[in-house]
């Protein structure tokens, strides 16, 4: 009998497994997977010109469009990750088209060779402060992910006196329409006149979540700006309807807070962008108000501290 080694038929290679809808439209920068099943249930999404359905799966070969449009596919890997932190004034939305032809935050943000801006959360039309946003899908995904419980920072302007009781309600939780809520830390700020200036942190984004928390206890917020998500501060240089990249180190730990890698590709040198002189009129100013006081960034646990 013979002793070599067993013949052996040549390996021939696997066709690449199939992946999910959402992942491929996310990796092209389209937009976060949320937003993609919901473009997925409206019918928005098509696969080899047949509707898609939540829960598809395609290859190489199977060609999709988005609003009739054909999607050029790629990797994650092969567009170069960028993350910017934008100061949204009051009176802007957070969406790419208004039918009633409002001023958005997207037309204001530096164009993209591929993809598109994808706004992590949102902020509410009477809301201002930093939006983060980003052309990964897959890391507006996960940073907007109930199980990652990120910190949000805002300062919060009351009118009127809140009582030391209305306070303990906040933090201790209060029921509210979509389920109970409530504030991991209150930091009381000052104040002048009739208004008073609170610092409050979540660890969710649901919709209106901090004027709807205060309204529960009989307050009224007659502003409301965020200071930090995560990791990222906006901080005093950053004018209303100004962005900036985020710095190399901001940018790993937040990728580090989502559970993700730092990306191959070199990251952009941070810089801060300079529009044209008309908007310079609307920048937001050194810190006199309790509003424009920097909170220093901690980790899960730590209070926040107004310096």
């Amino acid at each position: 009998m013979p002793t070599g080694p067993k013949h052996r038929p040549p390996r021939t290679p696997s066709a690449p497994a199939a992946v999910r809808l959402q992942k491929v439209l996310a990796d092209a920068g389209l937009g976060s997977r949320r937003e993609i099943e919901g473009w997925i249930r409206t019918g928005r999404v098509r696969i080899n010109g047949k509707l898609a359905q939540l829960g598809d799966r395609i290859g190489p070969a199977d060609h999709i469009r988005v609003d009739g449009k054909a999607v050029k596919r790629r990797s994650a890997r092969q567009t170069e990750l960028r993350v910017i932190a934008y100061n949204k004034p009051e009176g802007e939305l957070v969406t790419h088209h208004d039918p009633a032809g409002r001023r958005t935050l997207f037309s204001r943000l530096p164009p993209l060779k591929t993809g598109r801006w994808i706004a992590v959360g949102r902020l509410d039309i009477n809301s201002s402060g930093l939006l983060l946003l980003t052309n990964n899908g897959e890391l507006a995904n996960r940073l907007m992910h109930p199980a990652q419980a990120l910190e949000r920072e805002y300062a919060v302007r009351i009118l009127g006196q809140v009582s030391a009781e209305t306070l303990k309600q906040l933090t201790h939780g209060i029921l509210l329409q979509d389920g109970p809520a409530r504030f991991e830390e209150i930091v009381e700020s000052g104040g002048e006149g009739a208004n008073r200036w609170f610092h409050v942190l979540l660890r969710e984004g649901r919709n209106r979540e901090v004027r709807r928390l205060w309204e529960a206890v009989g307050c009224r917020v007659s502003r409301l700006k965020r200071v930090r998500f995560g990791n990222v501060i906006l901080g005093p240089r950053v004018f209303a309807g100004h962005w900036r990249d985020l710095t190399p180190d901001e940018l790993t730990d937040l990728l580090a807070l989502a559970g993700m890698e730092r990306p191959r590709t070199p990251a952009r040198r941070a810089r801060q962008d300079r529009p044209p002189a008309r908007h310079r009129k609307a920048a937001v100013r050194s810190p006199s108000k309790p509003e424009g006081k920097r909170v220093r960034a901690k980790t899960p646990g730590h209070k926040p501290r107004v310096r």
